[in-house]
């Protein structure tokens, strides 16, 4: 069985007052795996473990995102909303079939985005991206989107026609052979300069081709989106690292905060990418 780590040396960096984990998921007792998205992860690691991580790190609040493996049911969202409490915000699952009614209780449950997962286990994908964008722009609502980046200029204009604020996954999750060439990162910074799209700092392991400890191929583009717009940067930690399966594997939560804000241009700029900017998506 994976055993992860909870605490241990703080982060070099200190965070500010205020400071969000925007990416992260967790699980409770009582809401199993649904078919389509992946197995539910060792340990159903909840709301006590990561207390401790935010306490390891310095973390104030936190966004959880509803997981692949409950696929299009919040339960286990909305459980875990209820167990965090004020600190917590959402982004569930919704499709073209949500009610008002159920809309009005998501939000009331502290839901404030809309989660798009075009890759193995995704329970909505980029087809139905038209109808949630829609949707999020009426409740103002933010949308999680994640798809391979390697296909980012095929999907310029479909996110060029999103009218909510939406936010670009995963460091872009650029799956190809290498990381994004020119064309790729003055589509980004396009995207950015529209006023609707932020970019996530999270999980530079999942794409990085170069690998640990430096993850320089993701930590190369990162540093031109955070030089050209860290009012449009949000950072997560990615927590509990579900892709990652063997104990000797998983990550030191605070050396990969220090290692991903160090991509930042400016101290200054970690209140903007971790209070201000998630504060202004999420509603705290």
């Amino acid at each position: 069985m994976i055993e992860r780590t909870y605490a241990g040396a703080p982060p070099k960096t200190r965070l500010p007052a205020g400071a969000t984990d925007t990416q992260m998921h967790m699980y409770l007792p009582g809401h199993p795996a649904i078919a389509g998205g992946p197995p539910l992860p060792e340990g159903l690691p909840g709301p006590d473990a990561y207390r401790q991580v935010m306490q390891w790190l310095g973390l104030d609040r936190v966004v959880i995102t509803q997981g692949n493996s409950h696929q299009r049911d919040n339960s286990n969202l909305l459980a875990c909303l209820a167990a965090m409490g004020d600190c917590a915000r959402g982004v569930a699952v919704i499709d073209s079939g949500v009610s008002e009614s159920e809309l009005a209780r998501l939000h009331a449950a502290g839901v404030r985005g809309a989660r798009i997962m075009d890759l193995p286990g995704g329970a909505v994908r980029l087809a139905e991206l038209p109808v949630v964008d829609a949707i999020a722009a009426a409740a103002g609502w933010c949308v999680a989107v994640q798809f391979d980046g390697s296909t980012l200029l095929d999907r310029v204009p479909l996110l060029q026609s999103l009218k909510s604020r939406y936010i670009f996954d995963h460091h872009g999750k650029f799956f190809g052979e290498g990381m994004p060439g020119p064309a790729e990162v003055a589509a980004l910074k396009r995207l950015i300069d529209k006023g609707n799209c932020w970019f996530k700092f999270a999980g530079a392991y999942e794409s990085s081709k170069t690998g640990a400890p430096e993850f320089a191929d993701v930590g190369e583009v990162a540093r031109s989106i955070a030089t050209h717009a860290p009012e449009r940067i949000v950072w997560g930690s990615n927590w509990p690292h579900n892709l990652v399966k063997r104990t000797e594997d998983y990550i030191n939560d605070a050396e990969m905060t220090d290692l991903v804000l160090s991509w930042l241009a400016k101290p200054e700029d970690l209140k903007t990418v971790l209070v201000d900017n998630p504060a202004d998506l999420f509603g705290f």
